[in-house]
């Protein structure tokens, strides 16, 4: 007749019942095994997973001008229009300087007028 004590100290059926021996508990030479049998790194093939870059614009495709930069991507390929895009970009946070420049803002009103230039991009679709 097997009895059953619960977490509380009492006989019977109150609270959770400990059914069993401390030899097979996951202390024991159960979790050495347990261990042993789980592996350590998992690969699939002959190299590990690679995850996408996590710099990805969250509005790509969106935009009013994201079809026609599409379009323009595809026709004269990706690192030339990389090229042209980095040039924009470099003479557009030119123009943000030389105007927080004449007007006298500082750097830290310049860089958030910059960030803001390239938040208006994305959600044009300039960036897509």
């Amino acid at each position: 007749m097997t009895t059953s004590i619960s977490a509380t100290g009492f006989k019977g059926g109150l609270g959770s019942s400990f059914h069993g021996s401390w030899g097979t508990s996951m202390a024991g030479e159960d979790y050495t095994m347990l261990a042993k049998s789980v592996p350590t790194q998992v690969r699939v093939g002959k190299k590990p997973i690679r995850l996408q870059p996590m710099m990805k614009n969250i509005n790509e495709g969106k935009g009013l001008f994201a079809p026609v930069v599409v379009v323009a991507r595809n026709i004269i390929g990706k690192k030339r229009f990389n090229q042209i895009r980095g040039k924009a970009i470099a003479l557009h946070s030119q123009v943000i300087t030389e105007f927080c420049k004449s007007i006298g803002a500082d750097a830290k009103q310049r860089q958030g007028l910059i960030r803001l230039a390239k938040k208006n991009g994305e959600r044009l679709g300039f960036l897509a």
